[in-house]
């Protein structure tokens, strides 16, 4: 028999006859960057960095460890190319994968380009009993951990912004079940994705703005018990705001 394959939120899970599940997440940017017609001026390092942390984020959320990080950059090696794999590279230290991960890709020499361009794809494992999607339950609070932000709102080490230290730290909370990372379609979007996994709803409660896109994940969602949020805001430094309850099942 062979793999199973299906989409879970926006990663793919394949399912090996043997071995843990394969997580495989992608992400995109054009008109951001340093090239001439950018439309959001940025240098390619700020480009990897957040590119990248987007992609990790989706994965590492799920309980996976990634493996293998891929940019297929449709810019020149030298020097835009040099610099978005600087700023990758620097993404995946700040996650302490550096050292059991590959980073691999490639990069348009034929032409010239004058706008730049890229698709991210990161892959990772996890075994089914740790995998946390769908993890969820009735009853609990779902919280939004960071600001939705866009384009040129967008800034590294922003303290409004979630990062890849900060997730690893919510992994560790045994008080926090599910998380999920907001992208372009909103806390709203991205908070129904999160109950419907578990099979639940959402009760929303809050005066955050639920359609604002948070570009590349600037922003976290996860469920907790409602006792736990004051100990949460506590524990993370970044601002903490509450959504609303997941209800049914």
């Amino acid at each position: 028999m062979g793999p199973k394959v299906k989409q879970l939120r926006d990663v793919t899970l394949i399912e090996m006859a043997e071995g843990p599940l394969l997580v495989v997440a992608c992400d995109s940017l054009g008109a951001i960057g340093p090239k001439e017609n950018d439309l959001v001026k940025v240098s390619g390092y700020v480009v990897g960095r957040l590119t990248s942390r987007g992609s990790l984020l989706e994965v590492m959320t799920t309980g996976a460890r990634p493996l293998v990080v891929i940019n297929a950059l449709a810019v020149e090696m030298i020097p835009t190319g040099e610099e978005i794999i600087a700023g990758i590279k620097d993404e995946v230290a700040q996650a302490g994968l550096e050292r059991d991960l590959v980073i691999t890709g490639s990069t348009e020499e034929n032409i010239p380009t004058k706008e730049t361009g890229l698709g991210m794809t990161v892959i990772g494992t996890v075994t089914k009993e740790n995998l946390r999607v769908g993890s969820a339950r009735s009853g609990q609070l779902i919280a939004c951990i960071g600001l939705p932000k866009v384009g040129s709102e967008v800034s590294l080490d922003d303290p409004e912004t979630v990062d890849l230290p900060l997730l690893k730290h919510l992994l560790e909370l045994e008080y926090v079940s599910d998380i999920i990372p907001v992208g372009s379609k909103g806390i709203g979007y991205e908070a129904g994705i999160l109950a419907a996994t578990a099979g639940l709803e959402v009760a929303f409660e809050t005066d955050l703005d639920l359609d604002k896109s948070a570009g590349p994940a600037t922003c976290l969602l996860i469920s907790l018990w409602p006792e736990r949020f004051e100990e949460l805001v506590r524990s993370v430094g970044k601002p903490v705001a509450a959504v609303g309850r997941l209800i049914g099942g």
